[in-house]
């Protein structure tokens, strides 16, 4: 049986381990602590769509294979059993001034014309398909095809499908490649670990948790997102009633303090969305390192001789999980890659 080392137990490194094992591979992973970093905090939206902007038709594409793959993806780990949560309610953008709606016009434009399902919606229509919503909201545009997923039950799910499949887990980080065949999926740190690497950087994100105390409204029944003075926002309910908000999104190297700032920002922001948010309890408060890179592609390829990357994947970690398992599972075949995922080989972007 081929051996296999994963540097990294975030959603792209356990994804391609538990992959690459049911494919037969023998895998160890390395990472002080699998389940956790960036992974751990992210919203958990699956949302190529309402993310997507005029000159990002590259990442728009892999962005929309893979969403494609997830429902498989999801299925599959529920037929291994376990359940990663995953939502198919949708998501609401709003606007809450003229700017914003402008914004919200040419967006619903731009994905009409790639052929999205959007629809464009009046502030009443929005209040009335999410009554929490601020009366300042004045238009929305619905996405029905966009998914969400509880990143700790997926993360979780990963975790115990792959030992289920007999992945090792070895809790340390490595300073360099081990032998043998090697993906890097480090996330934030994969551009120690190889020099066709540099392009990746840490972004820093913070997120909170809050939960509806008694006598409180409800959180919206799907995924809301804005732009507030500029900064986005998201709102993402969780089943057990919780509700994730994020994001802060700045250059801070590898600091993740959270910040009394960043906290006020997400509060202040999400209460110009969701007044009811203020009587919430908040839970949790805490700041994570996305793996950016230089141009929003993630870096999935053939390095060198027997040596992979999968990371670099911004803000679409979770999203892009299930077509990057299949791409480095392919490579490891010495098959053909999706087409969508040649755009990101590192290889061609030196």
């Amino acid at each position: 049986m081929s051996r296999l080392s994963v540097v990294g137990g975030g959603v792209i490194g356990l994804s391609v381990a538990w992959r690459a094992a049911v494919a037969g591979r023998k895998v160890t992973v390395f990472d002080p602590n699998p389940g956790r970093g960036a992974s751990w905090l992210a919203g958990g939206m699956l949302a190529p769509v309402t993310e997507a902007w005029p000159g990002e038709e590259a990442v728009l594409r892999i962005g929309e294979e893979s969403l494609k793959r997830w429902p498989g993806f999801a299925k599959e780990l529920v037929e291994e059993g376990f359940d990663p949560g995953l939502s198919d309610a949708g998501t609401m953008v709003v606007a809450l001034d003229s700017a914003d709606a402008g914004h919200l016009e040419i967006l619903a434009g731009y994905l009409k014309s790639l052929g999205r399902e959007v629809e464009m919606v009046t502030g009443r229509e929005a209040r009335k398909a999410e009554p929490g919503l601020s009366g300042a909201v004045r238009s929305g545009l619905l996405v029905p095809g966009d998914l969400a997923v509880d990143n700790r039950k997926l993360l979780q799910s990963l975790e115990k499908a792959a030992r289920k499949r007999g992945v090792k887990f070895v809790h340390k980080e490595l300073a360099e490649l081990p032998d043998g065949e090697v993906v890097i999926a480090a996330g934030a740190w994969s551009s120690r670990l190889h020099p066709l690497l540099d392009g990746v950087r840490p972004l820093k994100g913070e997120i909170l948790r809050l939960k509806p105390r008694r006598g409180c409204l409800p959180p919206p029944k799907r995924t809301v997102r804005a732009v507030v003075e500029g900064k986005p926002i998201y709102l993402v309910p969780r089943e057990e009633g919780e509700l994730v908000l994020g994001a802060t999104q700045y250059e801070a190297g590898f600091d993740t303090a959270v910040t009394a700032k960043g906290v006020c920002e997400l509060l202040e922001g999400a209460e110009r969305v969701f007044p009811g948010i203020a009587e919430y309890e908040l839970v949790e408060t805490a700041a994570g390192l996305r793996a950016a890179s230089v141009d929003t592609m993630p870096y999935i390829g053939e390095l060198a001789d027997g040596v992979y990357a999968a990371t670099g994947h911004h803000r679409n970690g979770l999203l892009l999980a299930p077509i990057t398992a299949d791409a480095i599972v392919a490579l490891l075949a010495g098959e053909p890659v999706p087409d969508e995922v040649i755009a990101a080989d590192p290889r061609e972007r030196v």
